[in-house]
């Protein structure tokens, strides 16, 4: 049976000792006054929720999954799946991070995606059904009305309700342009919504008392494509004035999508028929207030990558220092034992400190990311709102595509540790491989995430962002320069940083004689910038713990962070040499192949 500790020390490690987020926090009003211990104390109490309530409840979950009562609709999730959620609700869980003027605790943003890495990590099935509310809440809290605010988000925040986005059709995925649910206006203001959505994550449960679900659709007099989708709110039990439930409103779960994994998560078929609606902002701007919601969910994908990360690599390191398969091939180490233990083979090691580094990496990514859009929302000054904004949207295709992508390497790699195993469902270790393959799918696929980057924050903005991001780095080598310490991590970073400059011009000089030169070297572009971003982070984590040794502190945890950087740089960064060369081979071996597959 796995098993799962939560990341606290490195979380801490992250947030006070890199990022120094108290600092940043005074500088925004609201939180002028919050600090470390407070953030500290309600994290170490997440982590027990997320450890003793939720991880026990995984492979049963997974074992279970949901059931349809095809008569009434409803859904009923794993066993105690439902209960879990109250007790997430009675202990304010849900609340954490939302406005005090909705009930909410108010805390930084922060605090509730270290929170939520650790829910992933112990079961990113269930996390999925609140998860998915702090994204409506956000989308509802931008362009909501007043009065649409005063009904939905305090029992969003609380809990008491849950939400949803419906996007998909059946005909189409991330071109919304050609979904075809209509609105159709009725006398008081209200709209009939008819239509049929899939893959509609947490659309139907038992686990809240009400569903809110934010739908897109079309109005009869719509322009065609992107610019005619309108966003609405649908309750799955119509609101009254006072805030009472009335009736059933028509939209109800017509299936339950048969999926590889994240089998405790109802991801459902919804039917709208004639269900009413609400409006969300402007007619035919639908798309603003769903960015909202899509936006915090491509972060809150890689942080579902991130927890599985953690603790798959948390249980491939304790199975190979028990697990005991031949010797060490430079002398026998447990002389003791008719084998040694795996974990003295160096291949073994590679794949648990490739899942560490990109862990870590991610923590550290993730946290920033949270700390811009603490920033973004909150800081006083314009210029720092929108310069926070600005390195945000550029820095989420990375989050949600870079780390989601190495989730899959990381899970795959630990399950590789425990050999034949890894693959028998007991372990825990097969359900966390197919449970992360969903994370690069949806939410925008990475290659869509990576035409994003490539296509829109990078090339759309002639590279400002980019060079912006180039001058953190330039910044770090200043700073350290003469430190032959330091010297191991910064000229690969100096040097990679100086190279993205020529790559991103060569490929947009492309780009411009035949767009398709973007669309084939988008992926590999996105994965030297995630390993850009990664590589900095990681150069500064080692730049603290190397200052911590000299200063005398003998805590194993900095040399730990020290050794980890040098297999970073070492083992995963060079990995970028062959992705600029195989994304400046061009589309021509890509388009010019209607033999090869006809």
């Amino acid at each position: 049976m796995p098993s799962y500790t939560p990341p606290l020390r490195d979380m801490q490690f992250v947030m006070h000792e890199l990022l120094h987020i108290t600092d940043t926090l005074k500088t925004i009003p609201k939180h002028a006054d919050m600090d470390a211990e407070t953030i500290n104390a309600v994290l170490e109490e997440g982590g027990k929720f997320a450890s003793e309530v939720l991880f026990p409840l995984n492979i049963s979950g997974d074992a279970e999954g949901c059931q349809l009562d095809v008569k009434t609709h409803a859904v009923t999730t794993p066993k105690g799946f439902k209960e879990a959620y109250a007790q997430y609700v009675e202990g304010g869980w849900a609340a954490l991070g939302c406005d005090p003027a909705f009930g909410g605790q108010g805390l930084p943003l922060i605090v509730n995606q270290m929170f939520y890495e650790m829910l992933n990590s112990a079961n990113q099935a269930w996390t999925m059904y609140p998860g998915l509310t702090h994204g409506a809440y956000a989308s509802l809290a931008t362009h909501g009305t007043d009065a649409q605010k005063t009904t939905y988000l305090h029992k969003m925040t609380s809990g008491q309700w849950t939400g949803t986005m419906c996007l998909t059709e059946p005909h189409c995925g991330t071109d919304l342009g050609l979904m075809r649910t209509k609105a159709e206006p009725q006398a008081d203001g209200t709209f009939r919504l008819t239509g049929n959505k899939i893959f509609i994550s947490a659309g139907e449960h038992d686990m809240s008392e009400n569903i809110i679900h934010l739908v897109l659709a079309r109005l009869p007099d719509a322009p065609p494509g992107i610019k005619g989708v309108s966003l609405f709110i649908v309750p799955k039990f119509m609101v009254g004035a006072d805030g009472a439930l009335g009736a059933r409103n028509g939209i109800y779960c017509g299936g339950l999508e048969h999926k590889m994994g994240i089998k405790g998560s109802a991801t459902c078929q919804m039917v709208l028929d004639g269900a009413v609606g609400t409006m969300v902002g402007a007619p035919n701007k639908g798309m603003n207030g769903m960015f909202v919601m899509m936006n915090a969910a491509r972060l809150g994908v890689g942080n579902q990558s991130l927890g599985l990360t953690e603790v798959a690599y948390q249980n491939a390191l304790v199975y190979a220092k028990d697990r005991i398969q031949m010797r060490s091939l430079s002398g026998t180490k447990a002389k003791d034992k008719a084998a040694d233990p795996i974990i003295v083979h160096p291949d073994v090691r590679k794949m648990l400190l490739t899942a560490k580094a990109y862990a870590e990496g991610g923590r550290a990514l993730q946290a920033y990311c949270a700390m811009l859009l603490e920033e973004e929302h909150s800081h006083p000054d314009e210029k720092v709102r929108t310069d926070a904004g600005e390195m945000l949207a550029m820095l989420t295709p990375i989050v949600k595509a870079f780390i989601t992508d190495n989730g899959w390497t990381s899970t795959s790699m630990c399950m590789q540790v425990f050999g034949g195993h890894g693959y028998v469902k007991e372990w825990g270790m097969e359900q966390y491989v197919r449970d992360a393959r969903i994370n690069m799918i949806y939410e925008g696929t990475n290659t869509i995430q990576s035409l994003d980057l490539l296509g829109r924050k990078i090339l759309g903005n002639n590279g400002a962002t980019l060079k912006r991001f180039g001058k953190l780095i330039v910044k770090l080598v200043q700073e350290e320069a003469g430190n032959e310490k330091m010297a191991e991590f910064l000229e690969p970073l100096a040097k990679l940083g100086e190279q993205m400059t020529k790559f991103t011009t060569e490929i947009g000089m492309k780009g411009f004689q035949n767009p398709d030169e973007v669309g084939a070297a988008a992926v590999d572009y996105l994965r030297v910038a995630g390993h850009m971003v990664f590589g900095y982070f990681w150069a500064r984590m080692a730049q603290v713990a190397l200052r911590e040794i000299a200063a005398g502190n003998t805590d194993a945890f900095y040399l730990a962070k020290v050794q980890t950087a040098r297999f970073y740089f070492a083992k995963l960064l060079p990995e970028t040499a062959m992705l600029m060369r195989t994304a400046s081979a061009g589309s021509d071996v890509l388009m010019d192949t209607e033999a090869a597959l006809a």
